[in-house]
């Protein structure tokens, strides 16, 4: 940076990374926009809401799409005004586990990080798992529609097909990470772009094209209660039915983890979170208010036997085009445009987690860590990159085996992430109530109600997500989330008192005092 008289001032990202201890290894050239267009892309509402409509469709319907979308919306940017005030303190890539370390005290400071950072790492994988396992289902709906559709003999991909797709867009994804930062943030803004552009496509021409199409009161009053789940509690239907809202408004933790990348961290990282959450929770709520109007026959849409093999959004827009023009090619080609909002979310997503990895092993917290924490000529972490693709790709084979244990794997892409974005909030309004010191951005007097709502929010969350969802209960309709969620608590508590306790010290600065 420059002064009006030509004299060379350190960004003062870069200048408050020294001051925490680390010296400046990855090459700081994110714009404000860049750091916001990461986490857009990840949160992506064309992904999230398209991939969980059924579930909103099926657990209250247009009520709980409507209004929980808008409920989450709100609890949602409390945790992100929190998570912004912390990150305006600390910008650097190690993010939730080194804001835990400093927030924690010097007593609890290794245990807290270790926690925080397991349970970033581990949730981030199974985001991208999530995100790319979805855009591989999506493409076989595609090629099911483009070949006739489940009623005119078309071609059905089978679960290896399925993981095939998977692991060729991993691997698409990982080569474009590998390539210096100046591309990734032209992806990145090209992708903010194409999920905002979209959005605004597909809400006003879905409905436009539709020849039937649903009255205001049903889209703003109709709660859909049968759900065929066994569930009668209409008050029970409406919180599963907040799965999809929730689910889709994770990751803009990625702009903390790009912050030793951003200009002027201090400041952009936190307009990047919060700009983020703000500008998805709008686009979002309108393209769940534009879809809904063209859904007429709840159960047709959730029926497998029709021509998307009970794929949702598939099945709204491949009929809507049908309906008007004869065949759904109009559709298919909206589902195209989905698809590449998708791809966009998995690319920010493994971004997110390499430099998280990075991150990490810098501190010496992974096996190995000497190698994923190395960078190459482009100052890009290459070994994080394809680590964080391979361990994406093996989550997702446990599909192969079994559903079960695949949805239980994913679902610590919703718990598990939002218990590494609770806990340095906790810390931050206890242990650190009175000696945490702001950054350039704060939330003044209100830093700790803010951050009360944002823990007892996830709180919450973790709860109602963990509860079963279909009764009566059995081995295969029960809610494995607990489970999930359960066994990483003991592993990670495990691996610190046997081994970790006894070397991990929390963050490591690399810069001599």
């Amino acid at each position: 940076m420059l002064a009006s008289n030509g004299e060379v001032l350190l960004d003062t990202g870069h200048s408050r990374l020294n001051e925490l201890g680390y010296k400046q290894e990855l090459k700081r050239d994110l714009s404000v926009f860049s750091n916001f267009a990461f986490s857009f892309s990840i949160i992506s509402v064309l992904t999230g809401i398209t991939t969980l409509y059924n579930n909103g469709l099926n657990f209250g319907g247009p009520v709980s799409l409507v209004y929980g979308w808008l409920i989450a919306g709100v609890f949602t940017m409390c945790v992100g005004l929190s998570m912004a005030e912390i990150c305006s303190s600390y910008p650097t890539s190690g993010g939730l586990y080194y804001w835990s370390a400093k927030l924690a005290g010097p007593s609890w400071a290794p245990f807290a990080s270790w926690m925080t950072g397991w349970f970033n790492i581990v949730g981030q994988w199974a985001v991208t798992t999530s995100i790319d396992y979805s855009l591989a289902q999506l493409i076989q709906v595609i090629v099911l529609l483009s070949t006739g559709g489940i009623n005119n003999g078309g071609y059905e991909a089978s679960k290896y097909v399925v993981i095939i797709f998977h692991g060729g867009i991993l691997l698409v994804h990982a080569i474009m990470n590998s390539l210096p930062i100046s591309w990734l943030s032209f992806f990145g803004q090209f992708a903010a772009a194409w999920n905002f552009l979209g959005v605004f496509l597909l809400t006003f021409l879905v409905p436009l094209v539709a020849t039937e199409r649903a009255s205001p009161e049903f889209v703003f009053t109709h709660f859909n209660a049968d759900n065929g789940e066994g569930i009668n509690s209409k008050l029970y239907i409406f919180v599963l039915g907040l799965l999809m809202s929730q689910y889709t408004l994770t990751g803009y933790d990625a702009s903390a983890h790009m912050t030793e990348e951003t200009i002027e961290a201090d400041k952009n990282g936190p307009r990047g979170i919060i700009s983020s959450i703000g500008i998805s929770i709008v686009v979002g709520w309108c393209y769940i208010v534009g879809i809904t109007f063209a859904v007429t026959n709840i159960p047709n849409l959730l029926d497998k036997n029709n021509d998307s093999g009970g794929y949702a959004i598939a099945e709204i827009f491949y009929q809507a085009f049908k309906s008007r023009f004869g065949n759904g090619v109009g559709g298919i080609i909206c589902l195209g445009v989905v698809a590449m909002a998708i791809f966009f979310c998995g690319m920010s997503s493994v971004t997110s987690n390499s430099r998280m990895v990075y991150a990490f092993s810098r501190d010496g917290a992974m096996p190995f860590s000497s190698t994923w924490h190395k960078v190459n000529q482009n100052e890009v972490p290459i070994n994080a990159v394809w680590l964080s693709a391979l361990i994406s790709f093996c989550m997702a084979l446990t599909s192969l085996g079994s559903t079960v244990a695949f949805n239980a794997m994913v679902s610590i892409a919703t718990i598990g992430l939002y218990i590494a974005y609770a806990l340095p909030i906790f810390f931050r309004v206890t242990l650190a109530r009175r000696s945490f010191v702001p950054g350039p951005f704060n939330l003044g007097r209100y830093g700790i109600f803010v951050g009360w709502v944002a823990v007892l929010w996830v709180t919450t969350i973790s709860v109602l997500f963990s509860l079963p969802v279909e009764y009566p209960i059995t081995n295969e309709t029960l809610n494995y989330t607990p489970v999930a969620v359960g066994c990483m608590l003991i592993v990670t508590i495990s691996t610190w008192i046997l081994n970790a306790q006894h070397w991990f010290k929390g963050p490591v600065t690399n810069i001599p005092t």
